[in-house]
């Protein structure tokens, strides 16, 4: 069981397969992107895999999200897949991806055991899409969103952050269209992550901003806490239901207190939070021959000493040292 001072208990494991992306998001990184991790840095397969086993049979993980970078860029996603899909217990597994490659890729991954996909998309018109990240890849996005709601990877999750001056007046038209092609949308605060360090608080679209959009159009009706859980987005019934729309108020509600996470950078490292500033190597202990036991025992006691939260809503918070891309989503 990785439990930390605080009694909360971690269940969900993040794995970063790699720190590349084939977009330059403006919230994420530089136009002229990163120093990229060099491939003897990285985990192999055998040890992402390996790792995970050991997360699922010895640490109480039930659920993995892959993730980046872009994990569609990861060779051997696919194999990866199949592989923890033959754990015993097997875990939930999805994966978190800005969708360019999921047309030629959704069929094999549901193929090979991943039960469903989240999909960044902030904007429904090209242009701004083209502006966000530097990149016309928008009609690949959409294709992909299609590609992996018709092989099953659902329920289809978009990702969506608001940015004053760019898509901020978007959130209705996001949602109707979310609707129609029964995709749940969730809008996410952006947050401090990007490699520039442009971040602003008191500039950035609150949740608050985005029910206020939502409900010139729509009525929304909360769910309860008992249905949320530990889910980091708030949920609301879109005009009496089905459909859903979830908002990840990281920012302004922040939600560590039932933080139910642990999360594996592409190079090995365990976090025990998105903003974290220290880490604890697995990779070494891997490459030197630690047995499964000592590899759990290491990231027990790194979990152990988990933060109450972070820190967010400190004006004197400090961004962390490494890009979202080497730490995964």
């Amino acid at each position: 069981m990785l439990i930390d001072t605080y009694g909360r208990v971690a269940t969900d494991l993040r794995v970063s397969l790699t720190d590349r992306c084939n977009l330059r998001c403006t919230y994420c990184m530089p136009e002229e992107g990163l120093q990229w991790l060099a491939k003897p840095d990285l985990l192999t397969d055998d040890e992402i895999v390996r790792l995970v086993d050991i997360a699922v049979r010895l640490l109480g993980v039930e659920e993995v999200r892959f993730t980046g970078g872009e994990p569609l860029l990861r060779p051997g996603l696919v194999g990866i897949v199949e592989r923890v899909a033959d754990l015993a217990p097997r875990p939930r597994m999805s994966l978190t991806t800005n969708g360019i490659g999921l047309r030629r890729t959704a069929t094999a991954l549901k193929a090979a055991g991943l039960d469903r996909v989240n999909v960044s998309l902030d904007t429904l018109r090209p242009e701004v899409f083209k502006s966000l990240t530097r990149r016309d890849r928008h009609q690949d996005v959409l294709d992909g969103l299609r590609a992996a709601h018709d092989a099953g990877l659902t329920p289809v999750k978009v990702n969506t952050v608001l940015m004053p001056g760019l898509n901020e007046d978007e959130a209705p038209d996001l949602l109707a269209w979310a609707v129609a092609h029964d995709y749940e949308l969730r809008f996410i605060e952006q947050m401090p992550l990007d490699a520039q360090h442009g971040w602003k608080r008191d500039s950035m679209v609150t949740a608050g901003d985005i029910l206020a959009s939502l409900r010139t159009r729509f009525d929304l009706t909360p769910e309860g806490a008992d249905d949320r859980g530990s889910a980091p987005a708030e949920r609301w019934m879109v005009d009496g239901g089905p459909h859903r729309v979830g908002v990840i108020a990281s920012v302004t509600r922040p939600f560590c207190a039932a933080c139910d996470r642990t999360r594996l950078t592409a190079d090995g490292q365990i976090r025990t939070c998105l903003f974290a500033r220290e880490e604890t190597d697995l990779r070494g202990a891997l490459r030197s021959g630690a047995p499964d036991e000592e590899i759990a025992r290491r990231w027990r006691l790194a979990m152990w000493g988990k933060k109450a939260g972070a820190g967010l809503d400190d004006p004197k918070f400090v961004q962390p040292d490494r890009p979202m891309s080497a730490i995964g989503g």
